[in-house]
């Protein structure tokens, strides 16, 4: 008899692989995903009943000594839960005071949800102030730089014609819409929206009005749908939004940000976001936490560490940290040579949730993501 430990990345197909009857695979994948969810602002009273609770099937519930005594009216937790307990705690919970019936309801988001395929966004600009000047392009060769992203592997590309670097100055939708324009008409006639998915990065109504009636398809909106003229056009065509958490505007989005409770913040936008999406009928929704959008360097490594967080809404995440200045923080790096960074940064974000990849280097992050997956999903026994 020998041991190995192994790794498991996709729990149905380890025990498919093993041999194991088909009823119990589900059941025993739920077993093999382990959770660590902090709670804050407990009661002590529901903090006593949530650990017994959690001891009772298994699992278990961290808390500060002096609990048992309610030293503290309110504390903070850490839940430690598989899968199949955080199920039976969602329903376990609804008939306790405290305050956990709440809990309960939110406990179920944090269930796992659908698993969504990796998908590499290109980044192309029709701007000359572009923080990265190999992204820029014109609509002389709009048509082979847009081909040749598609051919290196990306199914979305994401058109800008505005710069959001930090400092940068809004231009007037006119102005926006000129730019943009030959583009948005290069792709409508070549009819390259039936090759890959095609997004307008822009909270103008207008030029978005325009991007979505000539073939494209997807509102990219670093305001996260702040104006509700936005939500109207995006609802009229029926698009995919994609919000995005943003503290202040570029203009001075980066003068020493400030967060009480970063990741409640950023929480709190998106169900704010989401909610107004929907009442104006958006459905299709992508969530993204605003790398560099008014965040320190701390604030954008936390958000990295903790994306998986934000799955509980149900919506994809999406990552676009390209060639950054948190790269340039961490190892001092023109913006030219800041791949190696990008491509560390994306795939951990994969690990932790992210299935869309907002890049300037299309061939090099799907190499990496298919050798990534090749890993991931290698058999282990």
């Amino acid at each position: 008899m020998t041991l190995q430990k192994i790794a498991i990345w996709d729990a149905k197909k380890v025990y498919e692989s093993l041999g194991c009857d088909k009823g119990g695979i589900s059941i025993l994948s739920k077993k093999s995903s382990l959770h660590t969810i902090l709670i804050k602002n407990m009661h002590v009273g529901a903090a006593n009943i949530l650990k017994q609770d959690s001891l009772s099937i298994g699992a278990d519930l961290a808390v500060p000594t002096g609990v048992i005594t309610a030293k503290e009216k309110y504390v903070d937790g850490i839940l430690i839960v598989t899968t199949k307990q955080l199920e039976i705690l969602s329903r376990k919970e609804l008939a306790q005071p405290f305050g956990l019936k709440e809990f309960a309801k939110n406990l179920k988001e944090f269930i796992p949800s659908k698993k969504y395929p990796t998908k590499i966004m290109g980044v192309l600009n029709a701007n000359e102030d572009s923080f990265f000047q190999n992204s820029r392009f014109n609509e002389s060769d709009a048509s082979f730089r847009i081909n040749k992203m598609i051919e290196d592997g990306a199914c979305i590309i994401d058109i800008g014609a505005v710069s959001s670097r930090p400092g940068s100055i809004a231009v007037s939708w006119e102005e926006e819409l000129q730019r943009a324009k030959p583009i948005i008409d290069v792709i409508y006639k070549e009819k390259l929206f039936e090759k890959a998915k095609f997004s307008l990065d822009s909270y103008e109504p207008k030029v978005l009005e325009y991007a979505l009636e000539n073939g494209f398809s997807i509102v990219n909106d670093i305001t996260g749908l702040a104006n509700d003229e936005v939500c109207k056009v995006a609802s009229k065509y029926n698009a995919q939004v994609v919000i995005m958490h943003m503290q202040k505007d570029p203009t001075v989005m980066q003068e020493n940000p400030v967060y009480d409770d970063l990741i409640q913040e950023i929480d709190d936008f998106f169900k704010e976001r989401i909610e107004k999406a929907k009442s104006f009928g958006i459905e299709d929704i992508v969530l993204d936490v605003g790398i560099g959008f008014g965040k320190t360097l701390e604030h954008n490594l936390k958000l990295i560490k903790n994306l998986e967080h934000f799955k509980h809404f149900g919506y994809e995440l999406l990552m676009g940290a390209s060639r950054k200045s948190m790269i340039n923080k961490i190892v001092e790096t023109p913006t030219e040579q800041r791949l190696p960074g990008t491509l560390a940064i994306h795939l951990e974000s994969i690990n932790y949730g992210a299935s869309i990849i907002r890049c300037h280097d299309v061939k090099e992050h799907y190499q990496a993501i298919k050798v990534q997956e090749a890993i991931n999903t290698q058999e282990v026994l």
